[in-house]
């Protein structure tokens, strides 16, 4: 079955991607090399290794040469899905990226277009809204079972606006699941046991979808019929393949977050941040340290 979003539609995306990519990381480090230099913030260079590492992952799944096979392989399509929602987003929230890229950009940018946008009422209404875990979950799991429905999943195959979207929900949703967990404005960690529950029913979308790509007895997705053959796969073990994978990676990546919150959660020095943290973080929906790096401006 032909694909209509390869040939020039995929080498454009590729390269506007790419640009994109380069911009965001250029600015980024743009203003963590200020905020070092002035000693404004403190953002050690993990932060600036995970932010690049988590922008070099989402080139991976949508801008690299491997991308292109995911059209040809259900387990390449499942690696761009991880990437894109399990991955890369908590790497890109563990690199702190509000201040360094307020630095970054130009101030009068700053001053005059995003300072006054987040000054809006309904700006903040929506900050407050988006930052829920409960909407972050649902939001996640939505994208997630929605584009995995069989004549969805077809549809993006065959359409570049479609799959356009279907790889844009996938970032969008998997940032939106990660922020409540790693909570990326700067200097305000405070883990609890609801967090590591959200990591936990995350789980069961993925596990309820890769147990039944795996146990299935047919295949799912037609559109892989006759390309998996080319690499050596016959249709129905790349399915298979594809939901280990899903199962494996997710399970991982969870338990391993899950852990680290539980750790911070049980600590001694968590205990007396939580005794002296300040009760709200948000100011009128808005993160606090967000409102603080604009009105720096």
């Amino acid at each position: 079955m032909p694909h209509l979003h390869h040939g020039a539609s995929g080498s454009l995306e590729s390269v506007l991607l790419t640009v994109i990519i380069i911009f965001a990381a250029s600015v980024y480090l743009r203003g963590w090399l200020h905020l070092r230099s002035t000693s404004f913030s403190i953002i050690n260079g993990w932060h600036a290794f995970s932010f690049v590492a988590g922008l070099s992952l989402i080139w991976v799944a949508i801008a690299s040469p491997i991308a292109a096979l995911d059209h040809e392989l259900l387990t390449v399509h499942m690696l761009k899905h991880l990437l894109l929602m399990t991955l890369a987003p908590p790497l890109i929230w563990l690199g702190e990226p509000v201040d360094p890229l307020l630095h970054g950009l130009p101030q009068r940018f700053v001053q005059r277009v995003l300072a006054p946008a987040f000054q809006l009422l309904p700006v903040h209404r929506i900050a407050r809204a988006l930052g829920q875990p409960e909407f972050c979950w649902l939001a996640a799991a939505a994208a997630l079972v929605g584009w995995h429905i069989p004549a969805v999943f077809t549809l993006a195959m065959q359409s570049a606006a479609w799959h356009f979207v279907e790889q844009s929900s996938f970032l969008v949703t998997g940032l939106l699941f990660w922020w409540p967990v790693v909570q990326p404005w700067p200097s305000v960690l405070r883990p609890d046991l609801s967090m590591i529950l959200y990591l936990f029913f995350a789980t069961l979308p993925c596990d309820i979808l890769s147990g039944f790509l795996v146990f299935c007895d047919r295949v799912v997705y037609p559109v892989y019929l006759s390309s998996s053959h080319l690499f050596g796969f016959s249709a129905l073990g790349d399915q298979q393949c594809a939901a280990a994978l899903m199962w494996t990676c997710v399970t991982l990546v969870y338990l391993v977050a899950g852990a680290i919150l539980a750790m911070r959660l049980l600590s001694r020095q968590n205990s007396r941040d939580n005794q002296f943290a300040q009760p709200d973080l948000y100011v009128k929906g808005v993160p606090r340290s967000l409102q603080h790096s604009l009105e720096a401006f």
